[in-house]
């Protein structure tokens, strides 16, 4: 509910506070006195896009301020959730205008952008007039409307959850027969390289095991000869035989020398022992060096094959056995591929018969639902004296979306006989008007927590229909906080709260104020509202009268 509303600098107000109520609220006043000044206020506010020029003639900037209700639960939560705002037991929305035009909103003290608070919005208040385009006019939202009339929310809940299902089905059978499109379509390949790579068969770390064992051998084969040669040296043909002759004749001198010997004798032993294990080592590392060229062959073999496949598939070597492993999962998708698809279209069939389903049920509802609302609008264009007329609810098959396959919309003909047609191109202002005031008394499930306004939805009515209009305004105010801009005594005088806009001219300077009105005041406004310019007391009387009905109803 719209708590209070401040303006400062805005069009033709210099600084205006209202204190709103529950109820009823009635805004009148003479032609051109600003009555559509406040609610182009309360736009700016709430960020609907408007005039250009707001700022007041002089000022250097403008300001709203408008304080909401909020208890818990209220839509407008969820909003500023969403939005990282703090949701208190009230919310305050403010907004500041530039002469230059650049606009600040803030939201519970808190910067937001005019996003934010056009979603805001859209939980918090209500336009409706004959030129309203973003509620009751609107054909894009009659589904929407005709659902919360039939309390579809379960049956749109299972619509929703069914198409996800039926989506999600076909998006994976979908993408199973691109995948599978794609490997036949490299089939020939696939089975040729996964071949080649069977018989090769390569190993992680494989390439630089070969080439290591390749540069041995080929090292082996420069080295052998010089090995040998060294083997030679050092045997019984060479260093070790002519060591074994200096130690025996060496060992035949000592005798009478009486151990001059002695010492040589023993590192020349020592010298032999070492020269045997030489001779030893040298012997194992030229049998080391014994080299099969077949196998230098086939390790260079093997070592090019891995080198060239790897080039070929861009890969590199250590990872063909993983490349092949991929080769072999796409020949297994593509040999299990139909199969796959198989089922995948079993599912695919089993989704699409449960959105059926749940798509069905809800066109049923909402079937249902809209001969309840035809009769609800029968029964309330009675009063409103258009008993001839006829309302509709036409419902025709679309394309299937997430909230069923319904086309959704609310006809009118407004003479027996006429073809039906859309609410805003077959009725007349006046006829409008009763339309959207007797279809949004049948959606008043729709109003909980709404402030709704209504913006000279009365005119080109008078009297009793006028009477009409005024007392369906005030039912309605019994199931959500409405605001009207009237014209029609029978209106204001049903209201539960009264305020007059009016116009002055000071210092050359026009403005525009909201008074409030107490009882004695009501009723020269109302007698006004029914003389014109020159009160008589048969128009206060007049105006008693109809207070005094108004009180009684």
């Amino acid at each position: 509910m719209l708590r209070g509303l401040e303006i400062r600098d805005m069009l033709l107000i210099d600084r205006l506070d209202l204190d709103f109520q529950s109820g009823l609220n009635v805004l009148t006043g003479e032609t051109g006195a600003g009555k559509s000044i406040l609610l182009d206020a309360l736009g700016f506010v709430l960020g609907w896009r408007g005039r250009a020029e707001l700022v007041r003639q002089g000022a250097e900037t403008g300001e709203v301020t408008a304080e909401f209700d909020l208890p818990e639960g209220h839509a407008a939560r969820a909003v500023l959730e969403e939005a990282g705002i703090d949701a208190e037991d009230g919310l305050l929305l403010r907004r500041v205008n530039t002469r230059e035009g650049r606009k600040t909103a803030w939201v519970n003290d808190r910067r937001a952008s005019g996003e934010v608070l056009r979603r805001l919005s859209e939980t918090l208040v209500e336009l409706h007039g004959q030129h309203d385009d973003r509620g009751l006019l609107n054909p894009r939202g009659h589904r929407r409307l005709l659902d919360s009339f039939a309390g579809a929310d379960a049956a749109l809940d299972a619509a929703r959850r069914a198409w996800r299902a039926r989506s999600d089905a076909r998006r994976a059978a979908e993408a199973a027969r691109a995948r599978l499109a794609e490997v036949q379509a490299e089939e020939e390949f696939l089975r040729h390289a996964a071949g080649e790579l069977d018989a090769l068969a390569p190993e992680a770390g494989e390439e630089a095991a070969l080439d290591v064992r390749r540069r041995q051998m080929q090292a082996a084969e420069r080295v052998r000869e010089d090995v040998a040669r060294a083997l030679q040296a050092l045997g019984g043909e060479g260093a070790e035989g002519l060591a074994a002759d200096a130690a025996r004749w060496l060992d035949g001198a000592a005798a009478g020398l009486e151990g001059a010997l002695d010492t040589a004798m023993e590192t020349l032993e020592r010298a032999r022992n070492e020269l045997a294990l030489a001779e030893q080592e040298v012997a194992g590392a030229l049998d080391a060096l014994d080299i099969d060229p077949g196998e230098l062959e086939r390790t260079e073999e093997r070592l090019f094959a891995i080198r060239g496949l790897a080039r070929k598939h861009g890969v590199l070597a250590d990872d063909l056995a993983g490349f092949a492993e991929d080769l072999r999962t796409k020949l297994a998708q593509l040999d299990a591929g139909a199969a796959d698809i198989e089922a995948l279209d079993a599912q695919v069939s089993q989704a699409d018969a449960a959105y059926d389903r749940a798509a069905g049920a809800l066109s049923d509802l909402r079937r249902e639902a809209a001969g309840r609302l035809d009769a609800a609008m029968a029964a309330e264009l009675a009063p409103l004296k258009m008993e001839r007329a006829v309302f509709a609810t036409t419902i025709e098959q679309g394309e299937p979306g997430p909230e069923g396959r319904d086309l959704v919309a609310f006809t009118v003909a407004t003479n027996p006989g006429a073809p039906p047609g859309p609410l805003d191109r077959i009725a007349s202002g006046g006829e409008l008007s009763r339309f959207l005031l007797a279809l949004k008394v049948c959606l008043t499930r729709d109003a909980s927590g709404m402030t709704l306004i209504f913006d000279e939805i009365d005119r080109g009515v008078g009297g009793a229909t006028a009477d009409a209009v005024g007392r369906r305004l005030a039912q309605l105010s019994g199931e959500a906080q409405v605001l009207v801009v009237t014209h029609s005594p029978q209106v204001a005088a049903l209201g539960a709260h009264h305020w007059r806009v009016e116009k002055s001219v000071a210092d050359g300077m026009t403005t525009s104020r909201v008074v409030p009105l107490d009882h004695d005041e009501r009723v020269d406004e109302i007698a006004r509202m029914l003389a014109g310019d020159i009160v008589t007391e048969e128009a206060r009387g007049a105006a008693r009268a109809l207070l005094g009905s108004a009180a009684a109803a």
